[in-house]
């Protein structure tokens, strides 16, 4: 029950930022509507392709407003005086997570019902997506808890908009990442949003034979190093700001 009601109060502090709602959901949505509007002969554009694409930059935001309720709860102390409850650092976790996982879906709903306007044929596939990027989503929940556990909010927000760009470049939303040079190709390889993009395409159009092993070790790896290090360092934290 602690853990639900954290979860509530986390909520009503992102949905009451009316600039992260404009970033999280209308933005995306703007993109996606303004995109099919151009036209452009590239494949990336493509409905089938964008939409996933534009889920995952959506949640560069997440990552974004997550690390700045975070490092907020830290620097006002809030979490201090949580310290005295019988609240474990897993409750913390899970009240954060919990409270982005109707944000997600809210997401992925108008998303898909703006692409059906604009052309997406509805399909079973969709719903697996939409599923599927509740645990895409887990990875980006899990870099902003990391990185507002260790920044100041000033900081997190700055360091969070350096992930938004990097979503955008390296994940292949706007451009396929075969056409890059060899050294930019491998270090999107190695990063996780290419490989989020890659299983959130491959789920969308029917076809998982083009998400290999590697996207699915890539992003793998990346949840379970991330998650741990977002416990032990917001665990460490709290400790180290209650002794201050």
């Amino acid at each position: 029950m602690r853990t639900l009601n954290f979860a509530k109060r986390n909520f009503k502090e992102l949905i009451r930022d009316p600039l992260g709602i404009v970033f999280t959901v209308v933005l995306p949505l703007f993109l996606l509507y303004i995109f099919q509007q151009f036209n452009i002969p590239n494949e990336a554009f493509v409905l089938t392709n964008f939409t996933p694409g534009i889920i995952v930059f959506s949640f560069a935001f997440i990552t974004l407003f997550t690390a700045t309720l975070v490092a907020r709860d830290r620097t006002t102390s809030f979490l201090i005086r949580l310290g005295v409850s019988p609240m474990k650092p897993i409750d913390y976790i899970l009240g954060y997570t919990l409270a982005i996982i109707p944000i997600v879906v809210v997401q992925n709903i108008l998303f898909f019902i703006l692409a059906i306007i604009l052309g997406l044929k509805f399909s079973i596939s969709i719903i697996f997506t939409i599923l599927a990027s509740l645990v895409i989503a887990i990875l980006f929940v899990m870099m902003g808890l990391l990185i507002g556990s260790l920044l100041s909010e000033k900081g997190a927000s700055g360091f969070s908009s350096v992930i938004v760009q990097f979503v955008c470049f390296t994940s292949g939303m706007y451009f396929s990442n075969e056409i890059l040079g060899k050294t930019f190709r491998t270090i999107c390889k190695l990063l996780p949003f290419e490989s989020s993009l890659t299983i959130l395409k491959g789920i969308m159009n029917n076809d998982l034979s083009t998400i290999s092993i590697r996207n699915v070790i890539v992003f793998s790896l990346y949840v379970v190093i991330i998650t741990l290090l977002a416990i032990i360092t917001f665990k460490r934290k709290m400790v180290s700001d209650n002794k201050e």
